[in-house]
């Protein structure tokens, strides 16, 4: 029978569709440019690895960067580097993104204008023949925390040639707390390095050690150390924390206190009278005694490991308290001495010096005060209003920039030379791995150009401060420095202060009303991220909250004064308000709100402007972290949080989800035979691997929620952004989520972290619903998704009970992505070796499925096995405290098949009979008898 004939509108059709398939098969406009001649040691196709540093707050962490052909794609900590130690964090992964941020500032400007360098130079060097003539009178240079010694000695050169010159210093997350207790403490600035590696008892008095900030790494390395169930001789450490917030600290420790800023102080001259002071301590509340008497017991059973640690946010006399306390204590802290002789001077004095006229020059060096500066101090009105010649240099034109009258365009630190020490004194130097995408200079350049030297590189400038320091042969060393990433033997000597003496307490405030607490945000810290999306997008530990931040209060607060959870408050303080979402957290200590820094952005770019609420204006010079005297109220509508996957609450049967057990138990488990691994009978075939079995373990005691993997498998396996609209539907795109389960009481919540990758189930109830077998086992065990046969019904996603998989309802990284995010330069950060996805597939972790055949080619063409350890996945290489490991379960000899012959071991919903390759360890607490229900 021969075919109907075709309509005129469905003959339209068709030539229609067959002309858009001729023209998805013509050839690319794309010219291909072979090269004329290859560079040395590139090779298409094969990456290259070379070591460098990062700052934040100047402290150097070393990192090693992947380059395909000349563009840098993944960052991973370097091993050999004291404060990476081979892992990262969220900021040192999502660096890699701010290289190639769309908004980065490309140009030079003259106000609102764009100019050109040579411009820029005609009015900048007959200011500074003016400042020379007068030496140095007017001129002024604001910065941040320098570390570098380079940049160091070029403003001591300055401070020769401008004897009056003024340099200002200005870090909004700084550390004038803690220098200035152990002033009160030893009658002099040092900088304590707390050991959590040599402490088997740690009280933590407001500090976070294993949240956010330059040491977070090495803390969370040397906390899991002291921490790991398999012990190795070492005993398993105890942590208590006394907070007003909860904290990461605070969620793993083994028993917290929350209490309120002027409670707490009064909590550590409790204890330092109890070791021998005699300060006016107010009485404290029972369950406040009780802690103190159990903490303070265990901390003398351990003399010379046991550990007071306080944070930057609290006063200096309750650091200089904390040091005296540790003397006693013969706690393990280390001192080094301040690396900068003549501190700066600070912002508060440059604020003056504009509003009176004094200033007539001011270089600002990547600083951005018109934006974080307190609101007491007027800063950016002191700016703008200023006849100043302002120059500012800096990746972005910040608020600050726009409030200059010249804007330089900065190069990034993966662009430049420079160098930077950690927090130990031990020098990096910094090598740029790709050239600047842009006309772009360095901060060595400018102040060279102070110097009287226009032709002054960053690189020269590097060489000449260590080839005076250096002898014999400087490019043997030279090279020797940039291939390990660290400059032997350069941290600074440990130095024994002198006893501590005890500090005057202030009488406690008698202001009414709430405290305002401030914090760094554990994302964006204190804005710098700001306009980084994958920061922006980036679950904040403990609150999941994304796209924002809120103000942190305890529901008892909240409910006195009828807000609920979502409500839009207004804080109001001295004559400043602030309107922002509220966010009830159990575990807060009454009459505190906590809000963190870095949102409310008016000159990020197209990712961060107007994201959260700025808490800036609200902060004081004379107390930056602590403000009595606030009031808030709701404005009667909601917010609309916007939270991916919350906090979730277990109670009975459920806790199979997240497994717990205390030291003793573990202890009683040991010696038994690992229970037999339940499976359940299934009409799954078993899986087959034919040369390795992939397989994975995750120890949830050593977890801290840090986030680390998370943006690490973002970055290797170009995971797009969806925007907060999108998160506010639940679509968002991590392959790698962690859950927060709460075992508590909301009077004392127990947090409990899990990170939950794809199980890679042996029998993994995705495949047999896949009408186009587009989710299938390879012959290693992995669960793969082939993106070009799946066809988008999601039927994968329903049957996971896991829900790991991601759905892309648009082109996130095709076509529709959010705001710039689909910028040609941001290409550029693609991994090459992972395919980037379309609209209408799903996507899941592969178990980094190039690493392994990457392993497996270099396998072959020597000719042998895959070593244990030789396969690395993205999440594994940054977790801090290694709490997650990969490896073959047919080796016997593996660690991840050693770890699941652990008593603690089991599979997350392993009842189901998936037979996850994804496995875990129970999170193992130690709790002091004294202080568990019932306890003396």
């Amino acid at each position: 029978m021969s075919a109907p004939p075709l309509s005129r509108r469905q003959a339209a059709l068709a030539l229609i569709a067959s002309a858009a398939s001729l023209a998805s098969c013509d050839r690319p406009d794309e010219e291909i440019v072979p090269y004329v001649e290859q560079p040395e040691n590139v090779v298409p196709g094969v990456p290259l690895r070379f070591a460098t540093a990062l700052p934040l707050d100047g402290y150097a962490r070393g990192v090693l960067a992947t380059v395909f052909e000349g563009r840098p794609v993944k960052l991973e900590g370097n091993p050999t580097h004291p404060a990476s130690l081979g892992a990262t964090d969220v900021f040192l992964e999502a660096e890699i993104l701010s290289l190639y941020d769309p908004g980065r500032s490309r140009t030079v400007r003259e106000g609102t204008r764009i100019a050109s360098w040579e411009r820029f130079l005609s009015a900048f060097l007959p200011a500074v023949r003016r400042a020379e003539a007068r030496g140095g009178e007017g001129l002024a240079i604001l910065t941040g925390n320098v570390t570098s010694p380079t940049l160091l000695r070029l403003i001591g050169e300055l401070r020769g040639r401008f004897p009056a010159l003024r340099w200002h210093g200005h870090e909004p997350v700084g550390e004038a707390n803690s220098a200035a207790g152990t002033v009160l403490a030893f009658g002099l600035p040092l900088s304590p390095l707390p050991r959590l590696d040599r402490a088997a008892v740690v009280l933590a008095l407001d500090a976070d050690p294993l949240g956010p900030g330059p040491d977070a790494i090495r803390h969370g390395r040397e906390f899991a150390e002291r921490r790991s169930a398999r012990r190795d001789g070492r005993g398993f450490s105890r942590l208590y924390a006394v907070e007003p917030v909860m904290s990461v600290t605070g969620a793993k420790a083994d028993h917290r206190l929350a209490l309120a800023p002027a409670e707490l102080r009064d909590f550590a001259a409790a204890m330092a009278n109890r070791l021998g002071a005699s300060l006016d301590a107010p009485a404290l509340t029972p369950a406040a005694a009780r802690f103190l008497e159990a903490a303070l017991v265990d901390l003398q059973a351990h003399p010379g490991e046991a550990l007071v640690m306080t944070g930057e946010w609290q006063p200096p006399e309750v650091h200089a308290l904390v040091h005296w306390i540790n003397e006693r204590l013969r706690s393990p802290v280390e001192f080094v001495e301040p690396f900068i002789p003549d501190a700066p001077l600070p912002l508060a004095a440059l604020a003056e010096d504009l509003r009176g006229g004094r200033v007539e020059t001011l270089l600002v060096l990547g600083a951005n005060p018109a934006y974080d500066a307190p609101g007491d101090l007027g800063f950016a009105a002191a700016l703008r209003d200023s006849r100043a010649l302002t120059v500012h240099l800096g990746s972005w034109r910040d608020e600050t920039g726009a409030l200059c009258r010249w804007h330089l365009p900065e190069s990034h630190p993966l662009e430049e030379w420079s160098d930077l020490r950690a927090r130990d004194g031990t020098v990096s130097l910094c090598q740029p791995m790709i050239r600047p995408l842009y006309s772009t200079r360095s901060a060595a350049w400018l102040l060279g150009l102070l110097m009287g030297r226009l032709d002054d590189t960053a690189h020269g400038a590097v060489r000449a401060t260590w080839t005076a320091q250096q002898g014999g042969d400087f490019e043997s060393w030279w090279r020797r420095a940039l291939h390990d990433g660290v400059v032997a033997e350069s941290a600074a000597p440990r130095v024994s202060p002198p006893p501590a003496r005890l500090p005057a307490l202030p009488a406690r405030p008698s202001i009414g009303g709430l405290t305002l607490l401030f914090r760094p945000d554990p994302t964006v810290w204190d804005g710098r991220y700001g306009n980084n999306a994958w920061l922006q997008e980036c679950p904040k530990p403990l609150t999941r909250l994304v796209w924002g931040n809120a103000a942190h209060m305890a529901p008892g607060d909240a409910a006195e004064r009828r807000i609920a959870d979502g409500d839009m408050i207004r804080l109001e303080l001295g004559g400043r308000s602030l309107e922002l979402p509220v966010l009830l957290r159990p575990g807060t200590a009454r009459g505190v709100v906590v809000v963190t820094l870095g949102h409310g952005r008016r000159a990020a770019g197209a990712i961060g402007d107007g994201v959260g609420a700025d808490a800036y204006p609200l902060r004081r010079s004379e107390s930056p972290w602590a403000v009595p005297g606030l009031v808030a109220g709701s404005l009667g509508r909601k917010a609309g949080l916007l939270r991916e996957q919350p906090d979730q609450k277990l109670e009975g049967e459920a806790t199979e989800l997240f497994q717990t057990l205390t030291l003793d138990a573990f202890d009683r488990r040991r010696g038994d035979p690992p229970p037999p691994s339940a499976r359940p009978p299934s009409l799954n075939p078993d899986v087959v691997s034919d040369t390795h079995a992939w397989g994975m373990v995750i120890d949830t005691t050593l977890c801290i929620g840090c986030n680390a993997c998370v943006i690490a498998c973002q970055s290797e396996n170009n995971v797009p952004v969806v925007g907060p609209e999108q998160v506010a539907g639940g679509r968002d795109m991590h392959w790698l989520r962690i859950d927060t389960y709460d075992l508590g009481t909301p009077e004392a919540p127990s947090p409990g972290f899990q990170p939950v990758p794809c199980m890679h189930c042996e029998h993994a109830p995705c495949e047999p619903v896949c009408p186009v077998e587009a989710s299938v086992h390879d012959a290693e065990g992995l669960n793969v998704q082939v993106y070009n046969r799946c066809i988008g019904t999601r039927f994968c996603q329903a049957n996971c009970p896991y829900k790991v998989r991601r759905f892309n309802w648009y082109g996130y990284a095709d076509g529709q992505e959010y705001a710039n995010q689909g910028a040609p330069v941001l290409a550029a950060q693609r991994n090459p070796e992972v395919t980037v996805r379309a609209r209408g597939v799903m996507e899941k972790c592969t178990y980094c499925t190039q690493r392994i055949s990457a392993a497996r080619r270099a396998a072959e063409k020597e000719g042998r096995e895959i070593r244990e350890g030789e396969v690395v996945t993205a999440c594994q290489a940054a977790c801090p405290s290694r709490a997650i490991v990969f490896g073959d379960l047919k080796r016997p000899d593996s660690g991840v098949s050693r770890l699941r012959q652990e008593p603690q071991h089991y599979a997350l919903l392993g009842q189901l009979g998936t037979r996850p390759r994804t496995t875990y360890l129970a999170e193992v607490s130690n709790p002091n008898p004294a202080l568990d229900e019932g306890g003396a």
